[in-house]
């Protein structure tokens, strides 16, 4: 009986500790890439031609949810075994947080992603992601500290922040 308390406690505690980070600011995020994506499709259209009418497609909450769900799973979970594998000690959690809360700079953005303005949209989306790129990069900075060879992964965190934003912006808002 203890033990299954135990468990039911540690379960708990897990769930509460990804709950904001990687579940429920991930799922905001593929809402609204959804939505207004739709929504910045639609303007486009109706500022290139006047006469078209509003359809919703729903292809994109499939995109949003296997790309942003996919990206938010699998490349912590990429890191914390290559970081592990080289020698440091990396949570699996830590870092499925840590990279779900990097997603939140992203949900205002899609909100400013409706200005039918291409080079400001480009401005904008770049930004988001250099943000959330640095909230990565010096997040897992703490990981390799005095390891020199490691400082590749922070670039290459780095670089998959800024192709997720490149990949919003491409994919959703074109």
């Amino acid at each position: 009986m203890i033990i299954c308390e135990i468990s039911l406690l540690v379960l708990i505690s897990f769930c509460s500790y990804i709950r904001y980070g990687l579940i429920w600011i991930t799922t905001t995020l593929v809402f609204m890439l959804a939505s207004f994506g739709n929504w910045a499709t639609y303007l486009m259209q109706k500022h290139s031609d006047g006469t078209t009418s509003w359809s919703f497609d729903v292809g994109y909450i499939n995109a949003a949810a296997v790309g942003i769900y996919g990206y938010a799973v699998v490349v912590p979970m990429s890191f914390k075994f290559l970081l592990q594998y080289l020698g440091s000690n990396a949570s699996l959690v830590r870092f499925w947080c840590m990279w779900g809360y990097s997603f939140s700079i992203f949900i205002p953005t899609a909100l400013l992603l409706l200005i039918p303005v291409e080079i400001l949209r480009w401005i904008i989306i770049l930004i988001a992601g250099s943000a959330s790129s640095c909230f990565v990069a010096l997040n897992l900075k703490s990981y390799i500290e005095g390891a020199n060879d490691l400082k590749m992964m922070v670039v290459a965190a780095f670089l998959l922040q800024m192709a997720l934003a490149i990949f919003i912006k491409v994919w959703f808002f074109p």
